[in-house]
């Protein structure tokens, strides 16, 4: 992870067809040529797998949106999430996200695990955090809370590491995505200095 203050431009192409709108975001400078082509190949690739996991195409569709929502743009880290919205009928469409942490220097992605320090027991020390956020929100769960894996959704806001679960995983559809925003400044012990949250840290 390099230090330097990058930030990257940010465009955004459309993907449009019967019913389908799809905003997708584009790297458009501020890194090197295989950095740039890395990235938006990522993102393309996620929103694709988005626009198929909702059953595109197919004929049931009324209502594609796609969107995006920049959650970081400094310090040489891209973090974002691409939002699918899809009506088939019934009482209410379904919603999909899938977020993107990136080095801008280098286009490489970061799985949750990778933020971390080896052997930090990350998941144990997230898992507790979240469980005492639920506790003092009161929040409706479905059922025992299952716990956060090495593959988790999450993205970097600013100082904050975001840890969310998808719609009807936790909590009733109702509560929406249920987000857990958990300042670097009380894991700064087990984050990887070298890694997105560290450069957050300073």
């Amino acid at each position: 992870m390099n230090a330097q203050m990058l930030m990257l431009p940010i465009a955004a192409s459309k993907i449009a067809d019967t019913r389908v709108k799809v905003n997708v975001p584009v790297v458009t400078g501020g890194t090197s040529a295989d950095a740039i082509r890395t990235i938006n190949q990522t993102i393309v690739k996620e929103t694709h797998a988005l626009m198929k996991a909702q059953g595109y195409p197919s004929s049931d569709i009324q209502e594609m949106d796609g969107t995006f929502e920049i959650k970081t743009n400094q310090r040489g880290v891209l973090s974002l999430s691409l939002l699918n919205y899809t009506f088939t009928g019934g009482a209410h469409g379904n919603t999909l996200q899938r977020s993107l942490t990136f080095d801008a220097e280098t286009g490489r992605t970061y799985r949750l695990g990778e933020l971390f320090k080896p052997d930090s027991s990350y998941i144990s020390r997230l898992n507790a955090i979240i469980e005492a956020q639920i506790k003092a929100r009161g929040l409706p769960l479905l059922g025992d809370y299952p716990g956060i894996t090495e593959e988790q959704d999450y993205y970097i806001a600013d100082k904050a590491l975001v840890i969310y679960f998808p719609l009807y995983a936790i909590v009733p559809y109702a509560w929406g995505f249920p987000y857990f925003p958990i300042s670097v400044y009380e894991i700064e012990d087990i984050i990887d200095e070298n890694g997105p949250l560290g450069v957050m840290l300073y």
